[in-house]
């Protein structure tokens, strides 16, 4: 077992978007510093970093400096390349580590590390070619959607496909490039569970989540989830083996579908700070944030519970126009990221509200 990081220590985060920021924030309120690595100059997470790097993913010789000015290093997404990783995990520990995200950062590597470990996904093909195409579709039934394995969120890289005639345009869509096609699942709802984990071993989990998406990108968070006992159980089951297969220290999202007979099926994972999990900045004690932070400098866990009810809701595009209303709602948390620019699909904010606790777990 390492020792935990001392207040002072310096955190280094690839990435530079507002969970980096949020991060960083959390750090600094356990005594931490942060050197953010991004290559966009007016990164949100900069703002609030005491040290920066601005240079490309790929520059290994900035990337080996960076983490020799730092004392760990994690991220905030998925997409550092596996070089620029390997080159930094020489210098510094990384956590999560490089084999947790190289699973993750691949939508074929990550549903085969799932169904060999026996946690059920929907049915899916990996997809190489125009002709893997086709024998996908008649492996998973159409609908179904049409995935780069890599590079892909909030809709992007991704493509409905409904009828045979649509697999042409669908593959050339996506650029003909590696992915996977993931068959329709007749799903009551979506959950997701976020699960930390450190460097003892030991997790802790907060209550499974009600997500609903709008064009792809997550609209609202409902804290706690409705489903029944037994599928919170469940969830929070599967969450705990993914993480500990993974052997992550760390933070992990996982992504999960209801179905209408009550099977849980997991959709995807990410090894770090997720969208999903921002209602706990107000609902609880020791934010998602907080908690990644902790399991990263090697601290115990904090207590997952919360205090607070809550219903998330991203500011997208122009939505965060409204945030003097907002600002000026009794009960509303409002949560800016202090992006430049606006754009149509954006993620600029986010406002959580808030309801005294319900009696669910």
């Amino acid at each position: 077992m390492t020792s935990p990081l001392s207040p002072g220590a310096t955190i280094g985060i690839l990435g530079g978007g507002q969970l980096g920021r949020m991060a960083a924030v959390a750090a600094a309120q356990l005594g931490y510093k942060c050197h953010v690595y991004s290559p966009d100059a007016d990164a949100p997470a900069k703002e609030v970093a005491a040290a920066q790097t601005t240079a490309p993913y790929e520059d290994i010789d900035a990337a080996r400096a960076f983490a020799n000015a730092v004392d760990v290093v994690t991220f905030e997404f998925e997409n550092v390349p596996d070089d620029t990783l390997a080159a930094i995990s020489r210098i510094a520990p990384v956590r999560p580590g490089v084999d947790a995200l190289h699973v993750s950062q691949d939508r074929e590597i990550e549903k085969d590390f799932l169904n060999d470990h026996g946690i059920g996904t929907a049915p899916w093909a990996a997809v190489k070619s125009a002709e893997d195409l086709q024998s996908a579709a008649a492996r998973t039934g159409l609908p179904a959607i049409l995935k780069t394995s890599r590079f892909g969120y909030d809709g992007k890289g991704q493509v409905r496909v409904d009828e045979v005639g649509d697999l042409a345009a669908a593959w050339d869509s996506i650029g003909n490039a590696p992915a996977v096609l993931e068959g329709f699942v007749d799903f009551e709802r979506e959950i997701s569970v976020i699960v930390a984990r450190g460097i003892d071993g030991a997790t802790q989990s907060y209550v499974p989540v009600d997500n609903v998406h709008r064009n792809h990108i997550l609209y609202t968070t409902t804290a706690p989830s409705t489903v029944t006992e037994n599928i919170a159980n469940e969830a929070r089951r599967i969450a705990a083996e993914v993480v500990n297969a993974l052997d992550l220290i760390g933070l992990l999202a996982v992504e999960m579908f209801v179905l209408r007979g009550g099977e849980v099926l997991v959709n995807e994972i990410a090894p770090r700070p997720h969208n999903s999990g921002h209602w706990t900045l107000d609902a609880c004690a020791v934010s998602q944030f907080e908690q990644f932070i902790r399991a990263v400098a090697g601290l115990p866990l904090g207590d997952p519970s919360r205090h607070s009810d809550a219903v998330m809701t991203n500011l997208i595009g122009d939505e965060a126009d409204s945030w003097a209303e907002l600002a000026a709602e009794p009960g509303a948390c409002l949560h800016l990221y202090g992006k430049a620019e606006s754009r149509p699909g954006r993620k600029m904010g986010h406002v959580t509200r808030l309801s005294p606790v319900s009696g669910r777990p």
